[in-house]
């Protein structure tokens, strides 16, 4: 078992979960605008949903990564340009950080939990990603794929759930922060950039 590949797959993981995204960013504006109780719902129902898309992944791609080399080479060119497109797509966007409260509707927990879920579960962009970072972080040469899919989507989701519950109970202070820094979406951005290009690299670099 190839524990270093595991801690990676953390790293990686982390870094993607602190920098600003739809996710994140609409967990902290639920948080803001909700309370702390509101934005870990949100938090709950979002990271629910991704186990709908490890499930997908899971058994639609592990038959034929295990039966052709060919088909696992072609995942891994998927995956990296499509991680280099996530890239471009960052590199493109507006870099500051738009946390106007104002337009946000107050929602019961179990209507964010179910907002959360839905928006996650409907989202074939989940999808795509995973089919596109997993692969090439399978741990074990002996393990069953589904289960090391599995693994990973736990991992994928506890990570997640920490750094979002965090966000959630933070907010009022990540709020004060960026608001005062506004420079700080520049550097986010950029640390996004380098975290996709990196993983594009390692996935393409990677071994069976």
């Amino acid at each position: 078992m190839n524990y270093e590949l595991l801690i990676s797959f953390v790293i990686a993981t982390s870094v993607l979960a602190i920098s600003p995204g739809p996710d994140n960013i609409y967990v902290l504006m639920q948080s803001i605008v909700n309370g702390k109780k509101y934005g870990l719902a949100t938090v709950a129902g979002l990271i629910s949903g991704c186990l709908i898309h490890t499930t997908l992944v899971a058994f639609g791609v592990s038959a034929i990564i295990k039966e052709n080399d060919t088909v696992f080479f072609v995942i891994k060119l998927f995956g990296a340009l499509y991680l280099l497109f996530l890239a471009y797509k960052v590199y493109r966007s507006n870099a500051a950080l738009d946390l106007d409260s104002d337009q946000i509707p107050k929602k019961s927990v179990a209507q964010l939990f179910k907002q959360g879920f839905i928006m996650n579960v409907l989202n074939p962009k989940v999808s795509i990603f995973f089919l596109a970072f997993f692969p090439s972080f399978l741990f074990s040469p002996t393990l069953d794929t589904v289960f090391q899919f599995y693994i990973l989507g736990l991992l994928f989701m506890f990570v997640s759930a920490l750094i979002f519950s965090a966000i959630a109970i933070l907010a009022g202070h990540i709020s004060d922060y960026t608001k005062q820094h506004s420079h700080i979406g520049y550097y986010f951005k950029w640390i996004q950039i380098v975290v996709f290009v990196g993983i594009a690299i390692f996935i393409f670099t990677a071994e069976k």
